[in-house]
Parts: C-alpha cells; sequence; structure tokens
C-alpha cells in the first residue's frame, strides 16, 4: 500500500482534500479540505467517527421485534441504548478489500444470530475523486429468506455559529419522547431550509422525506462550502442536531425511514430477497466560498 496507516487507519489523500478512514465500522474517522476539518469525529462506540455506514438499515427499531411475510423476528439491544439501532456495520472490524493512496474498499459479512435475523455481506467505498469525498455502500441479503433492507451514511458535520444549510423536503415527521418518528406533516418553519438559512438552535432528530438528494452547507467563518449528493436508494434523510454539544450537526442520507419495520410500506425499506442488493452513493463536493463584499 503507498498510502500511510496508523495502526487500522488509512489516509487518503487528493489535492486539497485529506481523508484518514478506519477498519471499525469502516468509518472516516477525519476529513479536511485544504487542512480545514468539514468532517469531525463525534459519533460511533467511542465517539471516534465523523462518517459510518448503517447496514442493514439504520436508525431504531420498536420493541426490538418485526413482522415480514408472515413471521416473527426479534433483535437485542447492540448498544446501551435500548433499542437495537444503527445495524452492525458500525459496530464491527470490516475487511480492506482494495486501495490506493485515493481510495479504500472494505467489506463485512455476518450470519443471523440472536442479536439480529439479518444475514448479509455489505460494502463501502471511501474514494476521492477531484474535490469531491464519495461514498458507496451496498448491501446483499445472504440469508435464507426475504427481508426488508436499508442503507444510510451518518456524516457528522462541522458546525459554527453561522453555518448555513440548504435542502429541500416535502414532508418532516415527529420525533416520540423514545426518539422514534411519529407522525408525517408539512415541514415547519423553524426546519425549512428550501432557502439557505442557519441551522436553528434548538434539538433536531427528525426523518424528511421528499428529497431530491441535493443539499448545500457553507461554513462562512472556514470560507468553505459543500454541495452534497445522494443517489441510487438514498432519498430520504435525518437532521440530528444535540443541544449538548454545538461543534456537529448530522444530516444523514437514508434509504427509508426510522423504524421503517413498523410504518407503512416498510417506511422505504426493500424487500430483498436472496442474493438481491441494494446500494446509494453520497458524494461531498467541497470547495471555496466566494469572498463576500464588505458592507459599509
Amino acid at each position: 500500500m503507498n498510502q500511510g496507516q496508523a495502526g487500522n487507519d488509512i489516509e487518503l489523500r487528493h489535492g486539497d482534500l485529506a481523508v484518514r478512514v478506519s477498519r471499525r465500522g469502516a468509518a472516516v474517522t477525519a476529513a479536511t479540505y485544504r487542512g480545514i476539518p468539514f468532517l469531525v469525529a463525534a459519533g460511533g462506540p467511542e465517539g471516534m467517527m465523523a462518517n459510518f455506514a448503517m447496514v442493514p438499515f439504520g436508525n431504531r427499531v420498536e420493541g426490538n421485534a418485526m413482522s415480514f411475510a408472515g413471521r416473527d423476528y426479534a433483535f437485542q439491544p447492540n448498544t446501551s441504548d435500548p433499542l437495537y439501532r444503527h445495524g452492525d456495520g458500525w459496530l464491527s472490524l470490516w475487511q480492506l478489500e482494495d486501495s490506493s493512496p485515493e481510495h479504500a474498499q472494505f467489506c463485512f459479512s455476518r450470519s443471523a444470530d440472536s442479536v439480529s435475523p439479518y444475514a448479509y455481506l455489505t460494502r463501502q467505498e471511501i474514494r476521492l475523486a477531484g474535490d469531491a469525498l464519495v461514498l458507496r455502500l451496498s448491501v446483499e441479503n445472504r440469508g435464507e429468506a426475504a427481508l426488508p433492507f436499508g442503507l444510510g451514511q451518518h456524516p457528522f458535520f462541522a458546525r459554527t455559529p453561522k453555518t448555513r444549510l440548504t435542502i429541500a423536503a416535502d414532508r418532516y415527521w415527529s420525533e416520540r419522547p423514545d426518539h422514534l418518528p411519529e407522525m408525517p406533516g408539512p415541514v415547519p418553519d423553524y426546519f425549512d431550509f428550501r432557502s439557505e438559512r442557519p441551522l436553528p438552535q434548538r434539538w433536531m432528530n427528525n426523518a424528511f422525506e421528499g428529497w431530491n438528494g441535493r443539499a448545500a452547507i457553507a461554513w462562512p467563518e472556514l470560507g468553505i462550502q459543500a454541495a452534497l449528493e445522494a443517489d441510487g436508494a438514498l432519498d430520504r434523510f435525518m437532521l440530528y442536531m444535540p443541544v449538548n454539544r454545538s461543534d456537529f450537526f448530522c444530516l444523514e442520507p437514508m434509504s427509508h425511514l426510522p423504524n421503517g419495520h413498523h410504518l407503512p410500506d416498510f417506511g422505504g425499506l426493500a424487500p430483498l430477497a436472496p442474493g438481491e442488493a441494494l446500494a446509494g452513493t453520497v458524494t461531498m463536493l467541497m470547495s471555496a466560498l466566494p469572498v463576500q463584499p464588505e458592507e459599509g
């Protein structure tokens, strides 16, 4: 390998982009553009992940149980959270299949067990292309029966006091006290980012539908911006903004709604027969923010 490695971490570099990735969770642990961090390590089991893959689906499962095709299935909690959360990939050690100075491809497979009934093979490729960080995630059902699958990326974007977001959605889900989605409805004004606006200073942990897969983030204090594009199965997103930390926010492209196993049409989860696969790609194109003329 030509790229630098430190323990389980692999350094990828291309032009102004530098990204560090780990076999643990096939996670990005650091990402900078022109030396400026645009993803920050704030998530994962030890808070060391700046982006991780959610597979074979994201978020939580109500009651740690689901029914599909006339069969009942059970989960066990996989973290300190009482509900099974974010799948298995983020908690597991992946195999490095291929790498170069500008990309790394990992795979992870599991069999069904008492924690989860899902058996699958998943791959995550992390690639630098020009000024873009590209994340491609796929999953193939390796079980003996069809099950509803999903995908997602969970990036932790840097947050500054003047960070601005542009993203449009047709529908918003309110949140229950147990952090599961409650009811769909129109997007509230304070979460309406169709026109560029600063992030609200309030708790946010909500799902959105009716997304065209495009978003923009601007960091005026840092002088950089990101154009986000999600394609393939990733046509929904989550926005997460905690109140106990102000240095990051999460914009999570997903193929389905949280708790989709208990929602109509499985909330966008895709029923995959044995051997069928699902894939989605997220691209973060970085650039310098145009200098604004001073007022006065």
